[in-house]
């Protein structure tokens, strides 16, 4: 029994560090609405996503009351869809709508 949790630790020490998922390193295409917000150039989701987030942040888009809602301005509520307020889950699909395929 005393060293089975020797044999534990070693497994965990073994692992491998986390791969990134190649889909959400391959580059994508804004369109001209989400361009406004994040810029032209292709780039990742992941850089994406930061880009958004800083914008949201620098431009106090985060709704005091209800943290997980995003109040658009005149450049999100075009890639909204012309929804004034979404959450932030819904955030996610509506930006997905805005990528060139």
């Amino acid at each position: 029994m005393p060293g089975a949790g020797g044999i534990k630790s070693t497994r965990m020490a073994k692992k491998s560090p986390r791969k990134p998922n190649a889909a959400f390193m391959k580059p994508v295409q804004p369109n001209e609405a989400l361009a406004a917000v994040v810029g032209s150039n292709p780039l990742p989701r992941t850089e994406l996503t930061k880009k958004l987030w800083a914008y949201i942040k620098k431009n106090a888009l985060q709704d005091k009351k209800v943290k997980t809602n995003i109040n658009a301005d005149d450049k999100l509520k075009v890639v909204f869809g012309g929804k004034k307020t979404v959450s932030m889950f819904e955030m996610t699909k509506l930006v997905s709508n805005n990528l060139v395929k």
